[in-house]
């Protein structure tokens, strides 16, 4: 699986992104301009130490991106999307795009792929999830899709057995 953020602003977020990344096995795609160093303090404590494990690449801009990855499979993240995100099935190499915190992804991009341009259901007028939230939402959701391939899925116990009563 991949991961594209588009121009992300909030280190934070894409900190918290990356963690995630690492802890899914999926890659991700910094589309630039980023709206911070990768250096800065804010990334590093939401990625913690999982930072130097990620697979990431950087994009000079959304042209560069295509350039490189011919062919892709690209999911569209947004808003502004008619598809809910469960109703798409992903493919396990396909590219999951969210676009930047105060703007999303450039409606040009959108009307390109209006089939594979999702969104998640929110009540009245919320404008939209954090960036972290949703990237979390809609990959999880493709990694349920392809059986969780790869990862754990039970967990153990600390002091006990799940087989011992209590």
């Amino acid at each position: 699986m991949n991961i594209v953020l588009y121009e992300p602003e909030i280190p934070a977020n894409t900190g918290n992104i990356g963690r995630t990344c690492v802890a899914t096995g999926t890659r991700l795609h910094l589309i630039e301009p980023l709206g911070f160093l990768l250096t800065e303090k804010a990334l590093r404590r939401a990625g913690m130490d999982y930072w130097p494990q990620l697979d990431v690449t950087r994009y000079i801009n959304y042209e560069d991106f295509l350039e490189k990855n011919p062919g892709a499979k690209l999911y569209f993240a947004s808003t502004k999307a008619r598809n809910l995100y469960t109703e798409v099935r992903y493919e396990p190499d396909c590219y999951i795009m969210f676009g930047k915190e105060s703007a999303g992804i450039p409606e040009e991009i959108l009307r390109e792929h209006p089939d594979t341009a999702v969104r998640i259901p929110m009540i009245g007028e919320t404008r939209s999830l954090n960036l972290g939230n949703s990237a979390a939402i809609v990959l999880y959701e493709a990694l349920r899709q392809n059986g969780f391939a790869g990862m754990k899925t039970q967990g153990e116990l600390t002091r006990y057995r799940w087989e011992e009563s209590v």
